[in-house]
């Protein structure tokens, strides 16, 4: 028999590494880190490139490494508690529910439009076809919520598994072929703009504010853990939770410096004028990169161009309605203990279909204004990412969170650098705003 999820035994026992538990419980950093790469990785970490080679590689570092406690947060959490965030939240306050649940409704429709949009664009290219984009990105959503009714958590968690193989092969491979044309002498770590430059500090900032994500996403990860332990049947402790994570958050860093990579050995110094648009810019990415290498490399850049959107599309249009499901359950029962262990149920599927919807009828109105809503996203990701990682910090050292699991003190230290940080970003991006 399986053992109990919601037993604390198995959430708090031995300390001894077993591969085959580890296994079991596998898959929601994957899951993470399939809703971070995407728009951040294959549009701005390769623009980053194309801009200025390598001398912005210190920005990817100062991001990835001051976000990653408070995304470190939701799984722990989760192991920890046997919670999501979302009832950690609710323990603080209904303030800070009600906070959280407002900040994904406001930009919930805007961001699957972006990136079903893009997403679509890239199928299209692919296939060789031109239909509607809105067309094409309905077909994409519909596809998603086929497979999301179907096999719910285990149809999504071995569809990112696969396409995260893919995703992973495809990338490195490409930044392996590409390696020996890049140009290593503009390698910086320093997080500022490089010298005699002209990259404009608003792309620095928003390299910084997307990479590898929203603060949203942590949501997302503590209700995946928790998906994953009704899927398995094995309560994950908070070591495998933990270890799940790094593995997952350390293969988003190695992928974001292959797209890096990828811009500074075939897009840097070419002369060529790129596009805005993300899907333009990502077809130019492959264009130029066959050209310098040959029709044979198609394939690879193809495969990692749909994996890397796709990968987004689908995770992020199951952690939104996961996320409003929980929130909606959580606000309505005003009792976070009866909602911590709860399956997603009408109010997830309502979400899915009304997102849909709203994400059709958007496109189809405003789909020449896709610049606008991306800029509206990234503005309320820099206004409420300080909000979130100080949600997320406050709930992991709350009473309800064992003392054992709760971060050390070089862990806090390291956590509220990266609050002040986010906050010092948050407010130079503001002002570049109103400059």
């Amino acid at each position: 028999m399986s053992p109990d999820v919601t037993s604390p035994e198995v959430a708090t026992g031995s300390t001894a590494f077993d591969l085959r538990t580890f296994m079991r419980s596998f898959g929601p950093g994957l899951l993470w880190a399939g809703s971070a790469i995407g728009v951040s990785h294959l549009v701005q970490s390769t623009r980053a490139g194309a801009t200025a080679g390598f001398a912005l590689a210190g920005v990817i570092v100062f991001a990835l490494a001051l976000k990653y406690p408070f995304f470190e947060f939701g799984p722990r959490y989760a192991a920890a508690t046997g919670e999501s965030l979302v009832e950690g939240y609710h323990r603080i306050g209904r303030w800070a529910v009600w906070m959280f649940f407002l900040i994904a409704l406001s930009t919930v429709v805007f961001t699957n439009a972006a990136i079903l949009l893009f997403t679509s664009s890239l199928f299209q290219y692919a296939l060789g076809v031109d239909v509607s984009p809105v067309l094409a990105s309905a077909v994409v959503y519909t596809g998603c919520g086929i497979l999301l009714w179907i096999g719910h958590y285990k149809a999504l968690d071995l569809a990112i598994k696969v396409v995260l193989l893919l995703l992973a092969v495809s990338t490195l491979a490409a930044a392996v072929i590409v390696l020996p044309r890049a140009d290593f002498s503009s390698f910086s770590l320093v997080p500022l703009p490089p010298r005699g430059g002209t990259i404009q500090l608003a792309f620095m900032l928003a390299l910084a504010g997307w990479m590898p994500s929203d603060i949203l996403i942590s949501a997302y990860s503590s209700l995946w853990t928790l998906a994953k332990d009704k899927a398995s049947g094995v309560r994950a402790s908070v070591a495998t939770a933990r270890l799940d994570f790094k593995i997952a958050y350390g293969g988003t860093t190695i992928l974001a410096f292959a797209f890096l990579t990828l811009g500074a050995g075939v897009m840097y110094g070419s002369g060529q004028e790129f596009s805005s648009a993300g899907a333009v810019f990502s077809t130019q990415l492959i264009d130029l990169y066959v050209q310098t290498l040959g029709e044979w490399t198609r394939p690879i850049m193809v495969v990692t161009a749909l994996t890397a959107m796709f990968s987004t599309a689908l995770t992020v249009m199951d952690g939104y309605p996961r996320v409003i499901d929980r929130c909606v359950k959580v606000i309505m029962t005003k009792d976070p203990a009866k909602t911590a262990h709860a399956e997603v149920s009408r109010p997830y599927w309502i979400a899915l279909i009304t997102i849909g919807i709203l994400m059709t009828l958007l496109l189809q109105l405003f789909v020449s204004s896709l610049t606008q809503m991306v800029d509206f996203v990234t503005i309320v990701a820099f206004l409420t990412g300080p909000v979130l990682g100080y949600l997320n910090l406050r709930v992991i050292t709350s009473p309800h969170v064992p003392e054992e699991h709760r971060p050390g003190k070089a862990m806090l230290i390291y956590a509220y650098v990266g609050l002040a940080s986010l906050s010092a970003v948050a407010l130079i991006f503001i002002v570049s705003r109103l400059v």
